[in-house]
């Protein structure tokens, strides 16, 4: 994974340095049932407004194909593609409304964020690779899934192993070998009003 690497230009830890989202990925090899737990695990801890939890996961490992075939063809057709190859494909969705008085939860999406980031994390220190995506049919998830009211499906995630460079090919792999690039801090990091660059930036 070292290939693509982030170039910081201030101090990172290490696994965010490393986290990056792959097309490519092995279908040949599997996520452990124990590797999927720890991932779980990881994303059970994350903040949440109230400590309310609001996020849900249905997940389908390629080793139970018949889930797996389900949660897949959720995806809308350019995800489907190329999230086909991954070992593990889960779809996410996240309470409407607070358990605690019924009330819009407005922090819901924000909270499901947190814990995938926690969820990703994991699985970079495991060597696991993670790509996420909007693009999915929230209504063929509602149906297949029996998604209660309430609840919204929001997301999918694929997760697996990344296919080697001397194995991949085609339009995949070209994106996989592009460069990493995101806006410098002072784009997006205010500080007396919008747009100002704070003194220490």
């Amino acid at each position: 994974m070292s290939d693509k690497n982030a170039t910081p230009n201030h101090p990172i830890h290490e696994l965010i340095a490393k986290r990056w989202s792959p097309y490519a990925f092995d279908d040949q090899r599997s996520v452990s049932p124990e590797d999927l737990k720890s991932l779980f695990e990881a994303a059970r801890w994350a903040p949440s407004s109230y400590n309310e939890q609001p996020w849900r996961f249905m997940v389908g490992m390629r080793a139970e194909p018949e889930i797996f075939n389900k949660a897949l063809g959720c995806l809308v057709d350019a995800n489907r593609e190329w999230a086909q190859n991954a070992s593990v494909i889960v779809l996410t969705a996240v309470s409407e409304n607070f358990d605690k008085n019924g009330k819009p939860n407005a922090a819901a999406e924000h909270d499901l964020g947190l814990a995938v980031a926690n969820l990703v994390l994991e699985a970079t220190a495991r060597g696991l690779m993670v790509h996420q995506m909007i693009g999915i049919n929230t209504e063929e998830v509602r149906t297949k899934f029996h998604v209660p009211k309430g609840f919204h499906p929001l997301t999918a995630i694929a997760v697996g192993y990344r296919l080697s460079e001397e194995e991949a090919s085609g339009k995949f792999a070209e994106r996989d070998s592009s460069p990493r690039q995101r806006k410098l801090l002072k784009e997006f990091v205010f500080g007396a009003n919008w747009k100002a660059i704070p003194e220490w930036l």
